[in-house]
This record gives C-alpha cells, sequence and structure tokens, in this order.
C-alpha cells in the first residue's frame, strides 16, 4: 500500500472527528431545546406541521411508554402507506415505463426493511420501482427511519438527567419534527445540489436514450437519483437507486462524491456520541465512549486494507502484480471501481458496516474472507459507531453491563452517571443484547441446512455459509448490504430477512426505552469514594474489552465455519 493511500484514509477519518464535534453540540442544542440562530427559519415550519397534527401532541410530555406507544404506532401506520404504494404503484402516477406492482411478499421485505432503516434490497430498483415509489416509498422513510433511531437513543439519554421520576422523557413527534427539519433537511439539500454538481442525475425523466460511437442506441436509467443518495447516506440508510448501489457513476459519480458521501456516512453517529456529553454535561464520558468506538474502527480498518492489498494465491499464480505502484493498485481488484482503488473501497466498506450504512462502492462478495471479516464484526458488534442512535444505544448495553461487572469485581457501587444499574436493568439490557444474536444465529443455521436456504446461494463450502451469515447479520444490523452471490429474492429470504429485520430492530428499542423508564425514575446518587468512575481512560479498556470479549464469545464459532475456512480454503487452493 503507498503512502499515500494511508494517508487518503487517516484524512478522511479526521475530518470525521473535526466535523462530528461542532455537530455534535448543535445536536445537542437542538434537543435540549435550546436557542439557536437557526430558530427565526425553522420555528415557524415546526409551527405549521404542530398545527397540523395538533399542538398538544406535539409538546406534551412523555414518559417511556407513551413515547414508545407513539413511535411504534406512527411506524406502522408509516409502513402500511409504503406497502400500499409498493403493491399498486401500476396504478399510480409517475411510472412511464409502467412497472407492475411489486408482489406481495416482496413488497412486505422492502416495507419492513426501509421503515427501520434497514434498507435492504431484494429487487433492482431501476427495472422495478417508479419514480414515485422511489420517492414515496424509498426516499421518504430514509428520513423517517433515520430519524427514529435519532429520536429514541435521546429520550434514553434524557434518563439519566431526568428529575421528574420519568414523566417526560420529551415528546416523539416533537423530536422527529426538530430533527428531520433542522438536520436532515438542510443537510440533504446541501449534499444533493453538490451530488447534481458532479453529476447524479435529478429528474422525472424515467431514461435516456444514449448513441454510442460503436453505433446503435442504448436506453439508460435515470431518475431523482441524488434526492435519493444523499439522505441515503447521511441517514445511515443504504438502499441504491440502482441494483448496483454505489458503485453505479450516477449514485457516486467521482472520488470526490465518494469523499464526501464517507464522510456523510460517518458525521451523524460519530456526532451523536458528543451530543450525549453534551446533555449529560460530562464531555468526558462522551470522549471516553468515543474512543471506545474508534479503537474498535481503527481495529477493523486495517486488517480490510491490508488483506486486499496482499491478493490472493490465484492473483499469484494468474502473474498479477500484488505490489501497489504510481502505475497500477496491484493487489485483490475483484469487484472494485478503477475510479476508487483499494484504499477508498476498503474505507467504505468498513465504514458502510461499522457505522451500519449498508451502501456499497464495491461488491463485497469479491474481497478476501479476511477482508470481509471485519465488516461481519462490525455488524455484529452493532457497536462501532453503528448507526443514529441504534449503534449509540448498543454500545451503552455494553457500557451498563461493564459497570454491572466491573462494579462486582471490584466490590463498588455499579453505578453509570450517578444511577444505579440493578437486577431490573441488567435483565432488559441482558434481553436487548441477547436478541441480536439469535436472529443471526438461529435462521442462518436453518437456512444452511434446507433446500429452500441453499437453492439462493452463490457458492458452495464456506463461502456459501458466509454469504447466508453476512445476510442474517446484515438485516439484523440495519445494515442492509449483502454479498453479490446471495439471491435473497425468494419466498423463504423475502420472508425470513423481513422478520429478522422487526424483531432486531424494534423489540430491542421496546426493552432499552423500558431501561431509561426505570433510570428516570430513580434519584440521582451523588458520586462518592466508593463510586465506580466511567468517564476514565481505566474504564474505558475494560469497556471495550467487555464489548471485544463478549462478541467473541458469541459469534467466533459461526465466524470460523465462515470466513475463517473461507481463508483457509483460498491459501489452499480449494473450490466448491
Amino acid at each position: 500500500m503507498l503512502p499515500q493511500s494511508w494517508l487518503q484514509i487517516a484524512l478522511t477519518l479526521l475530518a470525521v472527528v473535526t466535523l462530528s464535534i461542532p455537530t455534535g453540540r448543535y445536536l445537542a442544542t437542538i434537543t435540549m431545546d435550546r436557542k439557536s440562530w437557526v430558530d427565526p427559519l425553522f420555528n415557524p415550519i415546526d409551527n405549521a406541521i404542530y398545527r397540523l397534527i395538533g399542538r398538544a401532541t406535539a409538546t406534551q410530555p412523555m414518559n417511556w411508554k407513551t413515547y414508545t406507544f407513539h413511535m411504534l404506532a406512527t411506524n406502522l401506520l408509516m409502513a402500511g402507506i409504503i406497502y400500499l404504494i409498493l403493491v399498486l404503484q401500476d396504478h399510480l402516477p409517475l411510472n412511464p415505463l409502467n412497472f407492475a406492482g411489486m408482489e406481495p411478499l416482496l413488497a412486505f421485505n422492502t416495507t419492513v426493511s426501509f421503515i427501520t432503516n434497514t434498507d435492504w434490497q431484494n429487487y433492482g430498483g431501476e427495472t422495478t420501482l417508479s419514480n414515485f415509489s422511489q420517492m414515496a416509498a424509498i426516499t421518504f422513510p430514509m428520513f423517517t427511519s433515520a430519524t427514529t433511531g435519532f429520536v429514541v437513543a435521546m429520550a434514553f439519554i434524557r434518563a439519566f438527567v431526568a428529575k421528574d421520576g420519568g414523566a417526560n422523557l420529551g415528546n416523539f413527534y416533537r423530536d422527529l419534527i426538530r430533527f428531520t427539519t433542522r438536520v436532515l433537511l438542510p443537510i440533504s439539500l446541501l449534499i444533493a445540489a453538490f451530488m447534481i454538481w458532479q453529476g447524479s442525475p435529478q429528474t422525472l425523466a424515467a431514461s435516456i436514450t444514449a448513441h454510442p460511437v460503436q453505433g446503435g442506441t442504448q436506453t439508460i436509467a435515470t431518475g431523482p437519483v441524488a434526492a435519493l443518495e444523499t439522505i441515503k447516506h447521511l441517514g445511515t440508510n443504504g438502499g441504491g437507486f440502482f441494483n448496483a448501489n454505489s458503485a453505479h457513476p450516477f449514485e457516486n459519480p467521482t472520488p470526490l462524491t465518494n469523499l464526501v458521501l464517507t464522510i456523510l456516512m460517518a458525521l451523524l453517529p460519530a456526532a451523536i456520541v458528543i451530543c450525549f456529553g453534551e446533555m449529560i454535561g460530562n464531555r468526558r464520558q462522551a470522549w471516553v465512549l468515543y474512543g471506545v468506538m474508534g479503537c474498535m474502527l481503527l481495529l477493523f480498518l486495517p486488517i480490510t486494507v491490508v488483506s486486499e492489498q496482499a491478493g490472493t494465491p490465484s492473483l499469484v499464480h494468474a502473474g498479477v502484480a500484488l505490489q501497489a505502484t504510481p502505475d497500477q493498485p496491484g493487489g485483490n481488484m475483484e469487484g472494485k471501481e478503477q475510479r476508487f482503488g483499494i484504499a477508498a473501497s476498503s474505507l467504505f466498506a468498513i465504514v458502510t458496516t461499522s457505522f451500519t450504512t449498508g451502501s456499497v462502492d464495491s461488491m463485497h462478495d469479491s474481497f478476501t474472507p479476511f477482508g470481509a471479516l471485519p465488516m461481519l464484526m462490525g455488524m455484529m458488534l452493532q457497536c462501532v459507531f453503528g448507526g443514529k442512535g441504534v449503534g449509540f444505544l448498543a454500545a451503552l448495553v455494553y457500557g451498563l453491563i461493564a459497570v454491572f461487572v466491573a462494579g462486582l469485581m471490584v466490590g463498588r457501587t455499579p453505578e453509570f452517571l450517578g444511577k444505579r444499574i440493578e437486577k431490573p436493568e441488567i435483565i432488559l439490557v441482558s434481553l436487548a443484547l441477547l436478541i441480536h444474536p439469535l436472529v443471526i444465529l438461529a435462521p442462518s443455521s436453518w437456512s444452511i441446512a434446507m433446500p429452500y436456504g441453499i437453492s439462493a446461494l452463490g457458492n458452495g463450502g464456506p463461502h456459501g455459509y458466509s454469504e447466508v451469515l453476512y445476510a442474517f447479520t446484515s438485516s439484523a444490523a440495519n445494515n442492509g448490504s449483502a454479498f453479490a452471490g446471495f439471491n435473497g429474492n425468494t419466498p423463504w429470504y423475502n420472508l425470513a430477512i423481513g422478520i429478522v429485520i422487526l424483531i432486531g430492530r424494534y423489540p430491542p428499542i421496546i426493552f432499552l426505552m423500558a431501561v431509561a423508564g426505570s433510570l428516570a425514575a430513580k434519584q440521582t446518587v451523588a458520586a462518592s469514594v466508593g463510586t465506580l468512575r466511567t468517564d476514565t481512560v481505566q474504564f474505558g479498556i475494560f469497556w471495550l474489552a467487555m464489548i471485544l470479549v463478549v462478541g467473541a464469545l458469541t459469534f467466533f464459532p459461526a465466524l470460523v465455519l465462515g470466513p475463517v475456512a473461507d481463508f483457509a480454503a483460498m491459501r489452499r487452493g480449494m473450490t466448491f
């Protein structure tokens, strides 16, 4: 790997860190209802929406049960609308190519995927969806699902500073509206204009006809691409307008857009950690968590970069030069864009799986086994920053368990931010933690044992198992990316993946909101000599170790059967 490639990666990560600080403080200003310079611009918009839905509904305080109920009810209502749009799209406007309505089981999978911020796609967008469906059933829930994850995390943080016995964790509708109008919409408009400038189309025309130099004609699909691409990355959504996703030149036209979209994926998940520190009044605690997440990212990234640059034995036997030079990239370029190369492709792949976006600018199925291993690990842990809100909550789950275990080990009171962590909280966070591996490992094992599961695989042996494992891991982690050799558009996988998405999304949120209610009802305990401090480097190391140990104990056997066995087979030249 050339030094400039490592410099490119370092500068991109530095940009994420630098931008996340002011963004996180801005998020805290919005969440805590502090006055800001944007109020004169956005207050009239917010007030108009409040009047539309009822000002009392949008302003009254909510406890954890009310907040959760309204979140679930709103998501259910939007899911019903999205499903109807998909199955009835042949009766709706802006369908110039006369696409038929989506098959009901595929529509179910697509609906639950996009309402939950997963954006798993068992269809090719440019050959399946009308422009109306792309905008109303795909782009719209990219805003609302992203906002849902964020506001739930904000409600959870408020539990640590609540002074009213948990009666006020905020108002779901007010949080939803303010985050959408003051964060997602303005940034999306700005970046969409940048994407159009760089060559991404934004039009209601379904296609254009080109005349290649060799003669004949070529029909090229177009549509409102720039708008979808922007919120897709900002909201850590991941669904592509085209089947090739962000490897398509209309979705990701230039190396500059690739850089901006990489930063965009990481910006809000990283900023939420900074927002956390502002809300609890303890920036040191936030930086400890930021360091824990950052260490995992820095641990995973070099594994992929080095593995892809090292190439494979087959490339060596074919006489391919694996060393990068100023004239050629070397390494494993299969499935990667020449305009991005190994460094940018590997960074994009790790960011999209660690921040649970799911957008891809290269084909993950073509990565080496150890190159793909950190992608799986990022989604399995789900807290290497993770998506907006959900990844942050997953990290706090590990933190609460770490506090409890450390307190027992050293004989100190298990407290986190002045709230005692007791048996009810540990039971609830344990349930939230156990759901994730359950919905990954159980359906993966069943699918690989059943003929209708194996029939969808593009490969046999350990790589075939990796395809299934990746699919359910991506679905459970609200990611949505896939190994290209895997065909998910079958009755079994449409149903199974849809159910995994639902279980992986909502039950953990419900359990954690119950934890928030329990913590908010407790009195804040003043720190004493017996208090275990959680804002120290030492506890940060213990927090990190807890995540890695629990993750290894949970997922190591599955990884051995998949990527590790695939690596051994690759080294021995075995094929399946």
